[in-house]
Formats: structure tokens, C-alpha cells, sequence
């Protein structure tokens, strides 16, 4: 006699699915139209039928359990399989791109997270890239709900964060000072105490290449003349490549940076080290984009 079979009620996954990507029951009603005792119903349902909590309360968000990242992956790869489905009766061709969701931390130039992706867009399988810029500790609550495959980022996850996950280390190098042509050469010359009084630009004091000049300054006893702060890398750059002053760049972005803003090279810090990090939930990398962006950075940008 076959025993009663189980069902899986897609509507319930559906739901489960939403409020993992969406972080809280409120943000998945407003996707669903549906209200928020409604879900919270439909979940201990699911949970019921799984024998399994799916989720843990941290704060006001919802962060999956072992178990609901289980069901999240399936969940993930049940509803791409729904929409290859409708796609093949519409008439278009079978078979869909590996998807990579990566987080990207504002803090890291935009030329270097280009290089870092180039690996992942030359797989032999077509890859869609799905690119979420923010502040780290945003994408890493994005990584632990699985809305993301792997952040990348100028530091570690800390060892006091409650997310579970792993760092992995790109490489690191040294820090180059760059300017527009003039300046440049005027301070080339007896580089690094040239620095003393020269006009210089500096990344946001919140990042960590910022404390690690400043720490680089006051032990040398050099009192460089501050022009401008930025949070964007991309518009210090700008602003130095017409003479608003000096500015810092990581050491493997030296030769992109002199053709991309026609400005030259006054000296280089070995002493200062900028690393690199590809952090995921997973202690052993598996998904092939990622694999493909840690084994080039390793053996070519920071060879």
C-alpha cells in the first residue's frame, strides 16, 4: 500500500521565497499585495508541512536558518525553472545563463570590480551578472538571505558579525600616489617628504585606505594640504586629473588610472597593503563564476 504522499504548496513557497529576498514580512506584502498577518499565517504553514524553522528574527529582519537556506536554494531554482518554462512555450530557446548576484562595496573603485568580473564573463557557459552596489554590512545582510552569491570588499567580515560566512582573499598591494602631469613632477622629486604641503585629495574618512594614509602621514610627521574628501573614487580622480590636487590609488589600478585620467605616477607606498576579499556563505567556493573571479584575481591581478 503506498503511503499518503506529501504536497508542497507552491503558493506558501512563493511566499517563503519573497520575504527571504526581501528581508521582512513588510517589504514581501508590498510585493505580494498580500498583508502581513496573511504571510506570517502562509509560513508556519510551511514550516509545519516542513518540520523545519526557516527563519531567525535578527532586529527587525528576518534571517534564514540552516534549514531555510536549504529550502531557499531549491525554492531559488524551482521558480527559474517556472519562467524557462513559460519561455520554451512562448517560443523562445530552451536553456538559461548561470546567474551571478554580486555585491559590490562602494568603496572599491569601479575599474578594479570590472577586472575582478571579467573572469565570470568568459566561462565557457553564458553567465547573467547581476551587480548590487552598497555599504558592506547591507550586502552582508543581503549575502546571509541568499539574495547574493558573494560581496566584494575591501575588508573582512568581522569576527563580532552574526552572519555566518567566509572570507576569502583576493590579494592585496601596495598604494600608489598619482596627479596630474605638473604637480606630479614638482613632487616627484624627494617623494614622500615632497608630500609635506602639497595639495592632496583623500577617500572618505570611513574607509580604511583613508586611516591607513593618515597613520602613514603622522609617522613620517608629513602635513599634506587637504583639498577635498570624497566618497566616490571615480570624481576624486576626476578632480585630481585637473590639478585639484594629489590622490591615492591601489597599486594594481596604476596603469588604468594614468591612460583612463592622463595623470602620472609621484611615488609608490609598499608599507600600506589594500587587500581584497570575495566573502560567501560558503566555506569551499563551488559556484563556477565565482571560482573563475578568485583563480584570476590570485593568478593574474595580484600576481
Amino acid at each position: 500500500m503506498i503511503g499518503r504522499m506529501s504536497w508542497l504548496n507552491y503558493h506558501h513557497l512563493l511566499y517563503f521565497w519573497t520575504v527571504a529576498r526581501e528581508g521582512t514580512i513588510a517589504r514581501a506584502g508590498a510585493q505580494l499585495h498580500l498583508t502581513q498577518p496573511t504571510i506570517s499565517s502562509q509560513l508556519r504553514t510551511l514550516e509545519k508541512a516542513l518540520g523545519a524553522k526557516l527563519f531567525n528574527r535578527v532586529g527587525r529582519n528576518l534571517v534564514l536558518s540552516d534549514a531555510g537556506r536549504v529550502v531557499f536554494r531549491y525554492a531559488d531554482e524551482i521558480f527559474l525553472l517556472g519562467r524557462e518554462l513559460q519561455g520554451t512555450l512562448q517560443g523562445r530557446p530552451p536553456g538559461r545563463p548561470l546567474r551571478l548576484a554580486v555585491g559590490v562595496a562602494d568603496t572599491l573603485p569601479k575599474v578594479m570590480v570590472y577586472q575582478l568580473l571579467q573572469p565570470a564573463l568568459h566561462l565557457a557557459d553564458p553567465v547573467l551578472l547581476v551587480c548590487e552596489q552598497g555599504k558592506p554590512e547591507y550586502l552582508h545582510s543581503q549575502l546571509a538571505l541568499n539574495a547574493l552569491d558573494v560581496v566584494l570588499a575591501d575588508a573582512p567580515l568581522s569576527p563580532t558579525t552574526k552572519i555566518r560566512a567566509f572570507n576569502h582573499l583576493l590579494g592585496e598591494c601596495g598604494i600608489s600616489i598619482m596627479g596630474a602631469p605638473k604637480l606630479a613632477a614638482a613632487c616627484r622629486r624627494g617623494f614622500p617628504e615632497s608630500l609635506d604641503g602639497a595639495p592632496l585629495l583623500l577617500p572618505a574618512s570611513n574607509t580604511a585606505l583613508r586611516r591607513s594614509l593618515e597613520q602613514w602621514f603622522d609617522s613620517l610627521r608629513i602635513k599634506p594640504d587637504v583639498r577635498g574628501e570624497f566618497d566616490d573614487t571615480a570624481l576624486l580622480k576626476v578632480f585630481g586629473q585637473h590639478e585639484g590636487g594629489l590622490f591615492a590609488v591601489r597599486s594594481v589600478l596604476e596603469r588604468d588610472t594614468r591612460r583612463l585620467y592622463q595623470v602620472r605616477l609621484v611615488g609608490r607606498i609598499a608599507s600600506i597593503r589594500e587587500q581584497c576579499y570575495a566573502i560567501s556563505v560558503e566555506r569551499k567556493l563551488r559556484h563556477p563564476a565565482v571560482v573563475a573571479i578568485t583563480e584570476g584575481a590570485r593568478t593574474k591581478m595580484f600576481a
